[in-house]
């Protein structure tokens, strides 16, 4: 996807009461951070933030913290957020690799919804399902682990299943055909589009119990 800079987007985008500005501070305090002991969901990859948005109004009981790299990206989710009086949703500006520095055993999900397939064999650490990247997140999840993944690439989506299993990650639920199965979904902005124009979606639950 290419994206359209936006002028002054990391300005306008502080703006607003849902951006974290200095996230490494809350490392190990997010409770804090919202006020109560509930459930963190996050997801890495956020984009305009159509999916965090609708998780957030439908599950006020969860905590929800978009993680997204392009400022331009999520000043539109910031726009978004404005029209909603949401208290359990936070977007921070920031690279995947960095979530160690963040996060510190406090998270419940991880989603990963159409993430970059990076389809180069020289690029595939950088897969949000990667070694690399699992590792990480085996830092910063409470107690089990679970990652929930959607995506059209069907590449990326064995190379997942694979990794996740080499993890220890159990596939709860697995479909190649996501709006055909009984499970229950949220739509992306991406998702949106690729139903319309007859894209199968994969969908994997995996979670790894300690």
């Amino acid at each position: 996807m290419r994206l359209r800079n936006v002028k002054n987007s990391w300005e306008k985008m502080l703006e607003s009461k849902y951006i974290v500005e200095n996230p490494i501070e809350n490392k190990g305090k997010w409770a804090n951070v919202f006020k109560n002991d509930h459930p963190i969901h996050i997801e890495i990859g956020m984009g305009k933030g159509q999916f965090l948005l609708t998780m957030a109004e439908k599950y006020p009981d969860i905590n929800f913290i978009g993680i997204e790299k392009y400022s331009s990206v999520l000043l539109r989710a910031t726009e978004k957020a404005s029209e909603k009086n949401l208290n359990n949703l936070l977007f921070i500006c920031m690279d995947a690799k960095e979530i160690r520095e963040v996060f510190a055993h406090e998270i419940s999900v991880i989603y990963l919804n159409f993430s970059d397939p990076w389809p180069k064999s020289r690029h595939a650490k950088r897969r949000l399902t990667s070694p690399l990247f699992l590792s990480l997140y085996d830092n910063i999840f409470k107690d089990e682990k679970h990652i929930i993944q959607k995506t059209d690439n069907i590449a990326l989506f064995a190379y997942s299943l694979e990794e996740l299993s080499k993890h220890g990650y159990v596939l709860e639920r697995v479909s190649l055909d996501l709006a055909n199965d009984n499970i229950i979904n949220v739509l992306t902005e991406y998702e949106e589009k690729f139903h319309s124009l007859g894209y199968k979606i994969c969908y994997v639950e995996a979670i790894k119990k300690e």
